[in-house]
């Protein structure tokens, strides 16, 4: 088996394109869905009906269809709706981050009921409220336990971002598809891909691991 160097060099400035928007991409979707899924887990956990049930059936919805199904309802439907047309860099970043947000929600529910019950009590016991102990007490200790699953989270995050070459989102596997479409070579591009996926998610691991040995002290 041939391989042919002399074409990954061709597609190099496209890939790295490509490259540079999957990280844009994914640290905003990242962003935003750790914000919005703070809000989700707060009400989920709420006693008040009406904040737990819509909260409830948002994550059972994002974290029990295909994110592939997520993406086209949100970049045929959603931001049509909102923006009067269709947008696909905005509809892949509301897709993941909607995605995120979900999965997010879990984690810091998780994380949040790890701490023992009476540190609440007694934060409130020395007059804070619940918002207040709940921002100085509880999530600290909360965020050092949810690291590893938001790395895992994150890194799911940047590799399942290869699916909005599906609404042709000019991404890393946009990129491999249209060489493999131009030379009808299936190794270069996708091992290409596959190689910078690798450095992506490898990096953010090593990144994840070393804010835990900070927090850790």
């Amino acid at each position: 088996m041939d391989f042919r160097f002399d074409l990954i060099w061709e597609y190099a400035p496209y890939f790295l394109g490509g490259t540079l928007l999957t990280i844009g991409i994914s640290i905003v979707a990242i962003v935003l869905g750790a914000i919005c899924g703070l809000l989700v887990a707060i009400g989920r956990m709420s006693q008040r009906w009406y904040l737990r049930v819509p909260m409830k059936a948002y994550i059972h919805f994002f974290r029990g269809t295909p994110l592939i199904l997520q993406i086209m309802i949100v970049h045929f439907l959603l931001v049509p709706i909102f923006l009067g047309s269709t947008n696909a860099v905005a509809a892949a970043i509301a897709a993941l981050a909607l995605n995120c947000a979900a999965y997010s929600a879990e984690i810091y529910r998780a994380g949040i009921q790890s701490i023992d019950k009476g540190q609440m009590e007694a934060a409130m016991a020395l007059g804070m409220s619940h918002t207040q102990a709940m921002r100085h007490v509880i999530l600290p200790q909360a965020v050092r336990r949810m690291i590893p699953a938001f790395g895992n989270e994150f890194i799911v995050l940047i590799k399942d971002s290869s699916l909005v070459a599906f609404i042709a989102v000019p991404e890393i596997m946009y990129w491999a598809n249209s060489m493999r479409g131009q030379y009808y070579r299936m190794w270069e591009p996708y091992m290409t891909a596959a190689v910078i996926y690798l450095i992506l998610t490898y990096s953010l691991s090593k990144l994840l691991a070393y804010v835990e040995r900070r927090l850790g002290k």
